[in-house]
């Protein structure tokens, strides 16, 4: 029987957005799904990107109201573009700004290709479709970097143009909304006990876009029993993210983690000896969540996975620092990630949470 390996998974008027000079700009095009205050609402969540970030690159974003799935308050899809992996990290090298940047980098492979710990491909040596990880060390998912279009930009490389189904015109990225949700679009006086926040999740799935995302979402959902097995070199999604995504067992190994089960992954920009943040690990085979957020209940950031009602989302140093290392040019000193924990102390009596989505 044929598989086929399935990617991750998302009239109307045209705005333009951007912060100061030399700064990230949006090009929002809303269905006609989309009231003017969601509209100014989504404008509001850009601008606190692009008040954090100095890359002048324009990135096209189609947003909408649609019915969703149930529990899902929001979903991304982004346009996505592969390189080299020699090409890619050289972009990076020539697009560090900030300490975190260079530390990152020098973590990185100096050769054509990187090793990683996987599992669950046909080609396990602990046999096809094996929970148990190995590494993988040569292949053509040993040198491909799959990433979003908008990151693509933010590192200086040719994204070229493309759209996505559903978007208006040249697209980046289509974001959508659901319907049957209660919003409060006024941050201003914190977010009503029954109601979620709208800009703080338009944030969010703003974060996706930009490429706050990651592979390990196509390999647990591509493993027996939901599909499969595949071979590692079919595996080529390994994205600018993933680079630095550890565990104590792929740090033993000197090798990133790109595997779905349930074992602790974390955001490393020092080869995996330092723990920064961790990611959720799955939604299938991990924990629960799509790998391609910060692990859920902790505070981390504003890219966790569920978001409760009454809670205001923030964007945090720890989902800046992710960002920054893989292409995003800082604007300002951002406060070191040990002050985040602040922010935890407005996630009190939360009383209902609600799955985020992303689709790559």
């Amino acid at each position: 029987m044929h598989r086929t390996l399935v990617a991750a998974a998302a009239t109307a008027g045209l705005l333009a957005f951007s912060g100061a000079a030399q700064a990230l700009t949006f090009n929002f095009s809303f269905t006609a799904s989309t009231t003017v205050e969601q509209q100014q609402a989504f404008i509001q969540a850009g601008q606190r990107w692009s008040n954090l970030f100095t890359d002048p690159v324009t990135i096209d974003l189609t947003v909408g109201v649609d019915a969703l799935g149930s529990g899902i308050l929001a979903s991304a899809g982004s346009r996505r573009v592969s390189y080299g992996y020699g090409d890619f990290r050289a972009a990076l090298g020539a697009d560090r700004t900030s300490a975190d940047d260079f530390q990152a980098y020098s973590t990185l492979s100096a050769a054509s290709s990187f090793s990683l710990l996987i599992n669950r491909t046909s080609d396990n040596p602990n046999g096809s479709g094996s929970a148990t990880p190995y590494i993988d060390t040569a292949g053509t998912n040993n040198q491909t970097i799959n990433i979003t279009a908008s990151n693509a930009k933010a590192a200086g490389l040719n994204a070229g143009t493309g759209t996505l189904a559903n978007c208006i015109g040249n697209c980046d990225a289509i974001i959508r909304f659901g319907n049957s949700f209660n919003w409060d679009y006024d941050v201003s006086n914190g977010i009503a006990s029954n109601a979620y926040d709208f800009v703080g999740i338009a944030a969010h799935e703003i974060g996706h876009a930009l490429g706050f995302v990651s592979g390990v979402d196509v390999l647990d959902g591509n493993a027996p029993p939901v599909n499969g097995p595949f071979s590692a070199d079919q595996f080529t999604f390994v994205s600018s993210l993933d680079l630095f995504r550890y565990s104590a067992l792929s740090t033993a190994s000197g090798v990133i983690d790109f595997t779905a089960d349930t074992r602790v992954k974390y955001f490393s920009i020092n080869g995996g000896a330092t723990v920064l943040a961790q990611f959720s690990t799955g939604r299938n085979f991990g924990d629960g969540q799509q790998a391609s957020h910060w692990k859920d209940n902790l505070a981390i950031g504003i890219m966790d996975p569920t978001a409760g009602t009454g809670e205001l989302l923030n964007i945090t140093p720890y989902d800046v620092q992710a960002l920054d290392v893989i292409g995003w040019n800082l604007a300002t000193v951002v406060p070191e990630p040990a002050t985040y924990a602040l922010f935890g102390l407005g996630l009190l009596g939360i009383t209902l949470r609600r799955r985020l989505g992303r689709r790559a």
